[in-house]
């Protein structure tokens, strides 16, 4: 299972406030990569909104205490408070379709009693590689090799018999 500790419950708060709230969103980047298994560090959450708009995403930074931050100049929107500050908001994925023909690729994983929707490693891989960024080319193998692994790993659960009473696998 990946490691989920860089979710605080700060963290886990707020992501919760914005499904209350109905805001769709996928984590995406670094954090979802680490989500599926791949050995990486990050320092932020990316978060993609389906709306950045969606007035659920003020009233869900209100309830932690947190602010949204408009564009300023060439800087992206960003949140401010001590319950967001590990989150970045994401505009755009390069390189890929619409939030919605995304959020087909996306998978649900939980987040201890909180389940959200990450986006999964292949659409990751496929928006660094069309960014081209130096850190985004340097992590590439990396998470290459994750998604190998993870897919050989699926390729011998799917072979495994199902027992009666066996419930969905889920990330």
């Amino acid at each position: 299972m990946a490691e989920r500790s860089f979710f605080t419950g700060r963290e886990i708060s707020f992501l919760r406030e914005l499904q209350k709230r109905g805001v769709e969103f996928m984590i995406v980047g670094a954090a979802a990569a680490g989500l599926q298994g791949a050995p990486i560090v990050t320092q932020d959450i990316d978060l993609w909104f389906k709306d950045l708009k969606d007035p659920g995403i003020k009233a869900a930074l209100a309830k932690v205490g947190g602010t949204f931050v408009p564009t300023i100049g060439l800087r992206p929107p960003t949140f401010a408070g001590e319950a967001v500050e590990l989150f970045d908001v994401v505009l755009t994925m390069h390189g890929l379709g619409t939030f919605d023909e995304e959020q087909t690729h996306s998978i649900l994983v939980d987040l201890g009693r909180l389940s959200v929707r990450i986006l999964a490693l292949d659409r990751i891989i496929k928006s660094k590689e069309a960014v081209g960024r130096p850190k985004d080319t340097l992590i590439l193998p990396v998470l290459k090799d994750a998604l190998a692994t993870i897919r050989k790993k699926k390729g011998l659960e799917s072979r495994r018999p199902q027992k009666p009473g066996d419930r969905p696998r889920r990330r």
